[in-house]
């Protein structure tokens, strides 16, 4: 997969948020660490999808999820993030999908459903490769 210099990966589960930044080119990226955002986590409740999860812990994860989903609809829309990767369990992904405004989706290159958070930018991009 080629990933164009300046694509934007978000790694996201229901607790964690973070951004990695292709510094290198689209043949030979370099995931490093971006600069990470202030979410607003307060009033947001997504749509939910329901499991065996304990019911404070899913508003929790729909409430981050909102958040993590609000703040990229908005750096598209303000043309800060031009291409982007979303890496997400699958949880979370289902969570974000129905709320990505229709400039996020036409920045969007790739969704990976995988559980990433933690994990190095060499580790992302092996995930993305496989």
């Amino acid at each position: 997969m080629l990933i164009p210099h300046g694509t934007i990966v978000a790694i996201v589960d229901g607790a964690h948020f973070a951004l990695l930044r292709n510094t290198g080119n689209e043949t030979e990226p370099v995931l490093e660490a971006h600069a990470m955002p202030a979410l607003d986590r307060h009033g947001h409740i997504s749509g939910g999808h329901k499991s065996g999860h304990d019911p404070a812990s899913q508003i929790i994860e729909a409430q981050h999820s909102a958040s993590v989903v609000e703040w990229l609809n908005h750096e598209v829309l303000e043309h800060r993030i031009h291409d982007l990767i979303i890496v997400a369990s699958p949880r979370t992904l289902g969570e974000l999908r129905p709320h990505y405004h229709g400039q996020l989706k036409a920045a969007l290159r790739r969704e990976l459903a995988k559980e990433v958070a933690g994990r190095t930018g060499i580790e992302v991009l092996a995930a993305l490769r496989a």
